[in-house]
């Protein structure tokens, strides 16, 4: 559903959390039309002109500058490089009004939520109250993020993760499936969490930990290109749903 009041939007990326992201849109969309997908934006120049669903890659992530009208929504990151996100927010150096914030009707985020630009939230997610959602931050399926919950920038919380009250993760931070945080933990900024892990510590910056109870593995390695970028808190304009 679209209509001529819809903002156009511009997904960059074209693998699964994209293709997740422009569903979410989808299903907003049949709520209100508020989003007009005009297709993926992806740096394989092989994609371009292919069909991810029923949207076209319409050319590598640059071309966002192409469409000055178009919202923009940075889809990327795995645990193999998590930092992807933020590299690419970086490099386009577009003002924060252009960045889309998507939540899937599906989830249930209260008014007393705030949750930043860039942010998407998947189908099944629940956020009880009082939480903070960063800027840039991927909230995958079947999530659960109790009272008090702060999620820093950039952070990843893949399908099914659980967050105990007042728990932190900072700064692009990746909690793999089914991660369990103890109430009041927090998870230091680029740390990895490998799926199921059922974290009851702190965790450092810069670290892998799994296992039940979570323990330290390895530190991560850091791209060269994010190793001298700066750490910062949740910052920058939020917009409360």
């Amino acid at each position: 559903m679209s209509g001529s009041a819809a903002v156009p939007l511009l997904i960059v990326g074209a693998g699964g959390f994209a293709r997740e992201a422009a569903e979410a849109v989808r299903a907003a969309n049949t709520r209100a039309a508020r989003w007009r997908l005009l297709g993926h934006l992806d740096d394989d120049p092989t994609r371009h002109g292919c069909l991810v669903g029923p949207s076209r890659v319409l050319g590598p992530a640059e071309a966002v500058h192409d469409y000055p009208e178009a919202q923009v929504l940075v889809c990327t990151g795995r645990p193999d490089d998590y930092f992807s996100r933020e590299r690419l927010v970086t490099r386009l150096n577009l003002d924060a009004p252009r960045f889309a914030t998507v939540v899937h009707p599906a989830a249930v985020v209260p008014d007393s939520t705030v949750v930043g630009e860039g942010t998407v939230v998947l189908a099944g997610t629940v956020v009880t109250v009082d939480a903070v959602l960063g800027r840039h931050v991927a909230v995958m399926p079947q999530v659960v993020l109790t009272h008090g919950v702060v999620i820093d920038d950039f952070a990843t919380l893949a399908s099914g993760v659980q967050l105990g009250g007042g728990a932190r993760v900072e700064q692009g931070a990746y909690l793999g499936a089914g991660v369990l945080l103890r109430e009041g933990v927090r998870i230091g900024s680029r740390s990895l969490i490998g799926m199921g892990a059922v974290v009851t510590r702190n965790v450092p910056d810069g670290q892998v930990w799994y296992g039940a109870p979570a323990r330290w593995v390895r530190d991560v390695e850091v791209p060269p290109d994010r190793s001298r970028q700066p750490i910062v808190a949740v910052a920058g304009q939020k917009e409360r749903r």
